[in-house]
């Protein structure tokens, strides 16, 4: 029986989620449960390992987090629903493609219930509702457990992301569920989106919660 807590964490910044992600996979014994953390972050562009400075063309006052997962710069904002995979990857028996895969399908599969027609790409890590980019994934393993995870636009301002070229990509317009006749809030679409990830990866067990591991504070 593969169990799961899901931790509905509301509106978090940025900096302290990404410590508290870090310290929660350094601790974590291959006796702890996965967890998925749901969230939404103020205003911030995160830029990855490879990220390439030309990509922030202008961030103005929001700020700019260099972090630890694979990609570009992307940009995260309230309206924005934000799922981070605390996953233990080697116990699930779980490549990280296999598990990249598993992120674009369930948001693909999601948006299809909204009427809404959307796609991966095999040259570009994310979802896209035809030229336009609408979910965003990145990913860390460690210790043989992944963090970071996918975020995917529903109702935010989208301004922020003509500062950047998003994931790295000229050009690249982003679109959200909202304007498509979707839902407008985050929790809705978590709340559709989650049974098809534990489906995927094979939890049977769900646990939810609001609080903090108990170890952790943010």
């Amino acid at each position: 029986m593969a169990e799961l807590i899901i931790r509905q964490l509301g509106l978090q910044t940025y900096q302290p989620i990404w410590q508290a992600m870090k310290a929660f996979t350094d601790m974590r014994t291959s006796n702890d449960l996965d967890e998925f953390w749901v969230l939404e972050h103020p205003p911030v562009f995160t830029q990855g390992l490879a990220g390439k400075k030309e990509h922030l063309l202008n961030p103005g006052d929001i700020p700019v987090i260099q972090i630890d997962r694979g990609g570009q710069v992307t940009y995260h904002g309230p309206g924005q629903l934000v799922i981070y995979f605390m996953i233990d990857i080697k116990r699930l028996k779980l490549g990280i493609r296999q598990l990249v895969t598993t992120m674009e399908q369930s948001m693909i599969d999601v948006l299809k219930c909204y009427q809404i027609e959307a796609q991966s790409r095999a040259d570009a890590p994310g979802v896209y509702v035809g030229d336009k980019k609408i979910g965003a994934l990145g990913l860390r393993v460690r210790r043989g457990c992944s963090y970071h995870g996918l975020s995917l636009n529903v109702a935010l301002d989208l301004a922020p992301f003509k500062r950047i070229n998003p994931c790295g990509y000229t050009n690249l317009d982003v679109t959200q569920i909202s304007d498509l006749n979707g839902p407008d809030d985050t929790h809705t679409v978590s709340k559709a989106l989650i049974p098809y990830l534990t489906a995927a990866l094979g939890y049977d067990i769900i646990h939810e919660t609001d609080k903090w591991p108990e170890h952790l504070s943010a």
